[in-house]
């Protein structure tokens, strides 16, 4: 059974930085996407990042473009999600995502993706 273990989440202040992980375990393959969604207070889940395998294409929404970085680093089928310059409305929990077959769906969309972690807070106080 695939799972997906988000980790690194936590209370920073505006402007700080923090770095979220995410491991897939149970696959047997190397996954083709890798992304970050995000759902604040009252607001539906966005998109935030994805790197598509092996790693040279990314995409970032346009709210973290530039202070975000998403990468895969050498450990298998895992995903970092670099946060910098922190804001109150980057606060949301963060969600990973992962999918191992390319297929047509957009890697910025949720549909995009077959496997979902729980989830891990960030909170960004000004």
């Amino acid at each position: 059974q695939v799972q997906l273990v988000e980790s690194g989440g936590g209370l920073v202040q505006a402007g700080d930085s923090l770095t979220l992980s995410c491991a897939v375990s149970g696959g047997t393959s190397i996954t083709s996407a890798m992304g970050w969604f995000r759902q604040a207070p009252g607001k539906e889940r966005e998109f935030v990042a994805t790197v598509i395998w092996p790693g040279t294409i990314t995409y970032y929404s346009a709210s973290v473009n530039g202070r975000f970085t998403i990468s895969r680093p050498g450990a298998r089928n895992t995903v970092d999600l670099k946060m910098t310059r922190l804001k109150p409305e980057d606060t949301a929990v963060y969600y990973c995502a992962a999918r191992y077959y390319s297929g047509n769906n957009d890697p910025r969309t949720e549909s995009a993706y077959a496997y979902w972690g729980q989830g891990t807070r960030v909170t960004v106080s000004s």
